[in-house]
């Protein structure tokens, strides 16, 4: 026995159907316009002994893809979080991943105090350590230990790019600062 009322296709009102015609799909353009292009600073990593000061975004861009671009076998970059304005661009990603395959003992070691809105938002170099995972290290700040209050990035043996007050893009970059990287990397 079954609880639907008996009728029969014939019992139902017949249904007009009229097509309006052709539709079209009109989505919203894309909000994502073509990254540009970065270019590097001119400094040579080894060569340019001079301190180069800057205080622009712009500035720090060039400086960060620069090192990126030269470094032979490892990079550091410490952060309080992953900061998008710096590290999120394309040019980065490539640099990024241009260095770790072009040689399989090359290490981006990468040490975030936060890393929570990059991985919702979808971070470039996140998702270049899942792809590359061996040579591309993230790893977040112990919070019992003191912490840096500076963001930096490290190039080989001699690169140095240093923001002292995060919050701001003003810092300073050096091509050839070993000892100022070995005290970093300590």
């Amino acid at each position: 026995m079954s609880d639907a009322p008996e009728t029969s296709p014939a019992d139902l009102p017949a249904i007009e159907f009229s097509s309006p015609g052709c539709f079209a799909v009109r989505n919203p353009a894309s909000a994502a316009l073509p990254a540009e292009r970065w270019e590097p600073a001119p400094f040579r990593l080894g060569e340019h002994e001079p301190l180069e000061r800057f205080e622009h975004p712009q500035e720090a861009r060039a400086h960060a893809l620069a090192l990126l671009q030269q470094a032979r076998r490892s990079l550091c970059l410490h952060s309080p979080d992953l900061e998008s304005w710096l590290y999120h661009h394309s040019s980065i990603q490539e640099a990024c991943t241009r260095f770790l395959l072009a040689n399989p003992r090359n290490r981006l070691r990468i040490l975030v105090g936060d890393s929570a809105q990059a991985v919702r938002n979808g971070h470039r170099l996140i998702s270049l350590s899942r792809r590359l995972s061996s040579n591309c290290l993230i790893r977040r700040l112990n919070p019992d230990y003191p912490k840096e209050d500076d963001a930096f990035l490290l190039a080989d043996d001699q690169g140095l790019l240093l923001r002292p007050k995060p919050a701001q893009p003003a810092g300073y970059a050096c091509y050839r600062a070993a000892g100022r990287v070995r005290q970093l990397q300590a």
